[in-house]
């Protein structure tokens, strides 16, 4: 199987994700999905030399074993998986409550569901002036190298900027969006709003960006959450 290799910005992410990830996942060889592994492959390679019986589904996947090119949405999941993982994956699914739905239909009762996720609405002027000052330079420009350039060319304030940026992408959940659909199909046993952007900046480490949010400077856009499907309550008698 030919996969591209990562860029250093993408592997940094794909390193920091699995570290929280692998730690909230069943133990293998459970079986577990991820929703939008890319065209690096995501996370499944980490999972599958680990023993875990594990898929990526996405149109840009690999090409090979463990992959299958389609949308989840479209996805005929072979029996009952038990973990899900969707990282970045569902702010820009176009119906957010349907592709929920379909993670609580493909998971086995009291199934686990890992979540890293952009609480978009968090990407304020003060996080932007933070970040793009510590850009890595990179052979290709990277998601904020791309928002820096495109705001200096617009000349609008950054409100006015990332919000006419979010209405090109619709639908661009918000994390709050995010997390009330979660809660309303799952029991929650982790959220919390951390890093986000480390991975793009030169020599800023995710405990870096952390202090630097500690203390004001920026607003932690990331988002991790841990929940399970919803065990069904017994029938009365």
């Amino acid at each position: 199987m030919t996969m591209l290799a990562p860029t250093p910005a993408t592997q940094r992410w794909l390193d920091a994700t699995w570290s929280f990830v692998s730690g909230h996942l069943p133990p293998a060889p459970s079986r577990v999905l991820e929703i939008g592994c890319g065209p690096f492959g995501g996370l499944v390679p980490m999972l599958r030399e680990r023993g875990y019986d594990a898929v990526g589904v996405d149109p840009e996947a690999p090409d090979g074993p463990g992959y299958e090119r389609v949308e989840f949405e479209r996805y005929a999941v072979r029996g009952r998986v038990d973990a899900v993982v969707a990282c970045t994956s569902l702010h820009h699914v176009a119906d957010l409550g349907d592709v929920l739905d379909r993670v609580t239909e493909a998971l086995v009762p009291g199934g686990t569901l890992v979540v890293v996720e952009w609480a978009r609405e968090r990407f304020d002027e003060a996080t932007a002036e933070w970040c793009f000052p510590r850009l890595a330079e990179a052979d290709e420009p990277g998601w904020l190298h791309r928002h820096r350039d495109r705001w200096a060319e617009s000349g609008l304030p950054w409100a006015a900027y990332i919000e006419e940026w979010a209405s090109e992408h619709h639908p661009l959940h918000t994390g709050r969006d995010l997390l009330e659909a979660l809660g309303e199909r799952f029991e929650a046993r982790l959220c919390e709003h951390g890093p986000y952007f480390f991975s793009e900046l030169d020599g800023v480490t995710e405990a870096d960006e952390q202090a630097a949010a500690d203390r004001g400077d920026l607003r932690s856009n990331g988002i991790r959450w841990v929940g399970a499907t919803r065990q069904a309550s017994p029938r009365p008698r």
